[in-house]
């Protein structure tokens, strides 16, 4: 295709998308002006299916109430196997959508590996808790407040349930039922519903903020120790993450905790280790110095619960030494008369601490502080030996095996799980 064709082709789908965007405004203005105000008196058009467009919102599914999420799990799970595996059904709905609706792929970013393996996530994670419509209710929202850093709106649901239905024809083929197609498209919607409720009631909320690196240092040769300030404050608490999107990859982002607890300047720090070639954490590690413009999602999680005036028990591992870090941070102002606080940090070797100084330096003149590095032995086995938790309050941050290894051993040794504190968030 020569430049000329290739313009009138770009040409061609941005008119098309702007059209599709004029006819969501239009439609959602109708339903605004038609619909009675709500009993609360907040207006035309208020509760969580307003504007979730056509296909999406229109069929009463933005919120849990009258939802039968039982049902549809059993229906989805009893079929599973007619569109098995799940990433074969995301392929064709991803090739589906972008052949009909191409001046989307710009949203995607260049490698759809990362964006395809989080969407199946996203799935097992609806049909695994879909007999739980209010608790997920809550998670999808917060998802949906996530997504608009991404440049979602409403309307592009649309585009998604109908690559979605395309999808499951394809894979179930002549085993394809309506009453398979029907559970999987009420359980999206259920799940746009509450994602557009979420996005909704984020409005006064920036989508992103813009952030400049003021430090750069290699620790190790695959981790980095960054620090960047945003222009406008960064409303986080400590032991919260936030994503990160580095200009060298577009529409790329991946989480990263904060490892300060707030400060007046806006600087924040983020521990970050190299997990691969080419990705956001490669970038930040190898391709990033002082003065590079970052933006950063707005923060999410929370390890540390509000009210709770237990002492406090952290293990750390990797990376994940960066939220209990500004836990610590955060303990130094402000900290609950009487509170100790416990902190272990697991490495392979005496090497692998890399932020030890600044641990060291933590502990300085902190009566209330204990810190143990474990560089032998199972951290979790070092952790549960150590003392009686029976009534700690327990944060936990690292890779996914340390976590369930430690949560397992306190468990065992009689700290009830809703006080082992840990971040599995769905990622937007």
């Amino acid at each position: 295709m020569d430049n000329s064709s290739q313009a009138t082709a770009a040409a061609t789908a941005t008119a098309e998308y702007d059209r599709l965007i004029a006819r969501h405004h239009a439609m959602r203005l109708r339903r605004q002006l038609l619909a009675p105000a709500s009993p609360s008196g907040s207006g035309p058009g208020a509760g969580a299916g307003a504007g979730a467009g056509p296909g999406v919102g229109d069929h009463g599914l933005g919120g849990c109430e009258g939802y039968d999420g039982a049902a549809d799990q059993h229906l989805i799970r009893r079929d599973l196997d007619l569109v098995a595996p799940l990433s074969a059904l995301i392929d064709q709905l991803y090739a589906v959508m972008f052949r009909r609706r191409p001046y989307l792929r710009p949203l995607f970013p260049a490698s759809m590996e990362f964006q395809q393996a989080h969407l199946e996530r996203v799935f097992h994670h609806l049909v695994d808790h879909l007999h739980q419509p209010a608790e997920l209710d809550r998670t999808l929202r917060q998802l949906g407040r996530d997504h608009r850093k991404l440049g979602v709106r409403p309307v592009h649901y649309e585009a998604f349930e109908e690559a979605l239905r395309a999808a499951l024809r394809m894979r179930a083929g002549e085993r394809w039922t309506e009453g398979l197609e029907a559970a999987w498209v009420r359980m999206l919607r259920f799940a746009v519903g509450a994602m557009v409720a979420g996005a909704d009631s984020a409005l006064t909320e920036p989508p992103y903020w813009h952030a400049v690196v003021t430090g750069h240092e290699r620790r190790r040769p695959d981790l980095a120790v960054l620090r960047v300030r945003t222009g406008e404050p960064y409303p986080y608490r400590a032991g919260q993450y936030g994503t990160v999107e580095h200009p060298a990859l577009p529409h790329t982002w991946r989480q990263y905790s904060m490892g300060c607890a707030p400060r007046g300047d806006n600087e924040l720090e983020f521990h970050v280790r190299r997990t691969g070639p080419g990705g956001v954490s490669a970038a930040l590690v190898g391709c990033t110095a002082v003065g590079d413009r970052l933006r950063l999602g707005p923060p999410r999680g929370g390890l540390l619960p509000d009210g709770d005036a237990r002492d406090l028990l952290l293990v750390a591992g990797g990376t994940g030494l960066a939220p209990m870090k500004a836990i610590v941070e955060q303990q130094a102002l402000h900290r609950p008369p009487g509170r100790r606080v416990h902190l272990f940090v697991g490495a392979r070797d005496r090497s692998d601490l890399y932020d030890w100084q600044a641990l060291s330096e933590l502990v300085l003149h902190k009566p209330w502080l204990s810190l143990t590095p474990v560089t032998a032995g199972r951290l979790a086995d070092t952790v549960a030996a150590a003392g009686d938790w029976r009534e700690h309050l327990a944060c936990v941050s690292g890779p996914a095996g340390m976590i369930a290894s430690v949560r397992t051993e306190l468990l065992a040794v009689g700290l009830p799980l809703t006080r082992v504190r840990f971040d599995q968030p769905l990622r937007a």
